[in-house]
Parts: structure tokens; C-alpha cells; sequence
């Protein structure tokens, strides 16, 4: 029998996955990350909240290591990331060992209250820009 955890997992994947994701896709504004298909091959876009600091950019995954884009980035860590209409290309990295509550408090305001809200296994990514 599904636990909440699971239960709240799929109830938010399939918003986010039907209507959140390609609504917030499509605003010029929103920051979205590139990653390759790790079964098609195929780039894979998601919109994402975060913050660039310096030549870095932070994020927290909600749903940690059963979020889609981070499963796809375990198997190939190379990415693309639009912030303010420009595409940049990096290296995300997984963080587990990092606090994401505490990185939370240092992200946009509005983005990491619904990740904390809906979130259920919080992991930090940390992408280096390469430009």
C-alpha cells in the first residue's frame, strides 16, 4: 500500500507533469534546465527555480533522486540552463551531503516555499556555467 510520501509524489508530478511544467515553459522569464533522456537520448526540458551566484547555479529538487531531471542528470551530468531568455551550458552536480532546507532560505522566496511545501526527499544540485 502507497505511502502520503508516494501518494503526494504522484499527485504533484502528474500537476506539474500535465499542466505546471508546460504553462511555466512557455513564460519568456522562466528558468528552465535542459537534460538528456537517459532511456531516448532526447534533450528534456523542465522549469526550475533557483539562483545564480558567481559562475554557479543553485537549485533544490523537491522530489530528490525520483525527480526525472535528476535521474537524467545521474546519467549524464552535462546540461543546458536558460536564465533570463539566454541558454548556458554546465555540469550539474548532486549535493546530497549539502543542507537543502538550509539552501532553501537562500533561493528565491516564492519557488522555495512550493518546494518545501509539496517537496518530500529535498536534494541540492549545484550546475557550474561555463560561460
Amino acid at each position: 500500500m502507497p505511502n502520503l510520501r508516494d501518494i503526494q509524489h504522484r499527485v504533484v508530478t502528474a500537476f506539474q507533469r500535465r499542466v505546471g511544467n508546460p504553462l511555466l515553459s512557455t513564460l519568456p522569464g522562466q528558468t528552465l534546465l535542459e537534460t538528456t533522456g537517459r532511456v531516448s537520448g532526447q534533450p528534456r526540458t523542465t522549469p526550475i527555480g533557483g539562483r545564480r551566484v558567481g559562475r554557479e547555479f543553485w537549485l533544490v529538487s523537491e522530489f530528490g533522486e525520483r525527480s526525472q531531471y535528476v535521474r537524467n542528470i545521474k546519467a549524464d551530468n552535462r546540461v543546458r540552463l536558460r536564465l533570463h531568455g539566454r541558454w548556458h551550458t554546465g555540469t550539474a552536480h548532486l549535493l546530497p551531503e549539502d543542507d537543502p532546507r538550509a539552501r532553501l532560505a537562500a533561493l528565491p522566496r516564492a519557488n522555495s516555499a512550493a518546494v518545501r511545501l509539496v517537496g518530500t526527499d529535498l536534494l541540492t544540485v549545484r550546475i557550474d556555467l561555463d560561460d
